[in-house]
C-alpha cells in the first residue's frame, strides 16, 4: 500500500470516526454510529480502521452471516446468527485521500484471510454508489439476491472461495 496508511484493528474509541467517514463517503447509505458500535462488539475481528498518522482514512467492517438477505441497511442485528454459512462484507469505505493507495485491495486481502480463518466458502456483500464495478474486479459476481433496504440501484455480490 502507498501513501503510508495502514489497517489496523477496530476499537470502540474508533466508532465515531468510522460514523463520519460513512457519512462523507455514502450519502444516503450511511449508518448511525450504533451500527458499527454493535458490529465491532459481535464480531471485533472483522473491524478495521484504516489510518495515517492518527488520522483515520477509511475502515473496513465484516462478519459472519447465515441466509441469502443481507442485513438490512442501518438496523441492528442484535446477535450473529448461530449457523452462519457465508463470511458478509458489510462496508467498506475510503475519503477521498486514501483512494488509489490499494487500500482497498489490502482490504479486500484482509476480508479474505478472515474468511478463510473461520472457514467460510464465501463471502457476501451489497455494492452501492456504483461500487459493483471495483467489486467486479476484485473476483465478486453478482448474486440474484434483493437486498430491500439498500435500494433499486443496490448490487448482491458473492465471491467463492
Amino acid at each position: 500500500m502507498s501513501g503510508g496508511a495502514q489497517w489496523r484493528p477496530m476499537g470502540q474509541g474508533d466508532v465515531d470516526a468510522a460514523a463520519a467517514i460513512s457519512d462523507r463517503v455514502h450519502g444516503v447509505y450511511t449508518e448511525k454510529p450504533a451500527i458499527y458500535a454493535e458490529r465491532l462488539r459481535l464480531y471485533p475481528a472483522g473491524c478495521f480502521l484504516l489510518e495515517r498518522d492518527g488520522e483515520a482514512l477509511g475502515y473496513l467492517i465484516t462478519h459472519p452471516w447465515a441466509g441469502d438477505r443481507p442485513p438490512a441497511l442501518d438496523q441492528l442485528i442484535g446477535v450473529l446468527p448461530d449457523a452462519p454459512d457465508r463470511y458478509y462484507l458489510h462496508d467498506l469505505a475510503l475519503l477521498p485521500e486514501a483512494r488509489g493507495t490499494g487500500a482497498a485491495t489490502a482490504a479486500v486481502d484482509l476480508t479474505l484471510a478472515q474468511a478463510c480463518a473461520a472457514g467460510f466458502d464465501r463471502i457476501t456483500l451489497t455494492a452501492v454508489n456504483g461500487a459493483d464495478a471495483f467489486w467486479r474486479r476484485q473476483g465478486f459476481v453478482d448474486a440474484p439476491v434483493a437486498a430491500d433496504s439498500y435500494g433499486a440501484d443496490s448490487v448482491s455480490m458473492v465471491r467463492v472461495l
